[in-house]
């Protein structure tokens, strides 16, 4: 083997056990900073319109960071090791917000839920609802939390549909577009 294909070899090979553990390494990293800030936050303390655009700048911001993770999955030596990073950390951060916005509700309208919600409560409803298992124990019980748990729900449809096709897809192109170079560079140093 010449010094030129020893490059190729070892890009096509997996993921080498550093990377896997350096990418463990970022997504739990991340998840902690995500739920430091969600049990820092002083959200018990918020008014309806900090809550609110809370909520709408936090799911543009889901947005946005989805749309970095699919352009970062394209651009990745090993798309499928990006997707996991990328879920690992763009769920969490979906979960956080919506049971951020519950604690907050919950705090500027304690009839909103059938029950009183710590930040734990908030995250374990939010989860239920997310999961499609609805125990029971924590219902809406205001409209407004109602409206909130039916855009969660919606979301969750979003994100279980098109963010994970959006993800697969971007996968499949990030691997096809490596095989491409591949076999591009196989075939110059075949005629070379």
């Amino acid at each position: 083997m010449t010094a030129g294909n020893s490059g190729a070899t070892q890009d096509r090979a997996g993921p080498s056990v550093r990377g896997i553990v350096w990418v463990a390494v970022r997504a739990v990293g991340s998840v902690t900073v995500l739920v430091a800030v969600y049990y820092l936050l002083p959200l018990d303390h918020s008014s309806t319109a900090v809550t609110l655009t809370m909520l709408l700048v936090g799911l543009a911001g889901f947005v946005a960071l989805v749309a970095v993770q699919v352009r970062s999955i394209l651009r990745a030596r090993h798309p499928g090791l990006r997707a996991v990073e990328g879920l690992a950390t763009g769920i969490p951060y979906f979960l956080l917000l919506f049971a951020a916005s519950y604690v907050a509700l919950a705090a500027l309208s304690p009839e909103s839920f059938g029950e009183p919600l710590s930040r734990g409560d908030a995250l374990y409803f939010t989860v239920t609802v997310f999961a499609t298992v609805g125990f029971g124990d924590i219902t809406a019980k205001s409209e407004a939390a109602r409206l909130v748990v039916t855009v969660q729900m919606l979301a969750d449809l979003v994100i279980l549909g098109l963010a994970l096709k959006l993800i697969v897809g971007a996968v499949r192109r990030g691997r096809q577009r490596r095989a491409d170079a591949h076999r591009a560079q196989d075939e110059g140093h075949g005629r070379g």
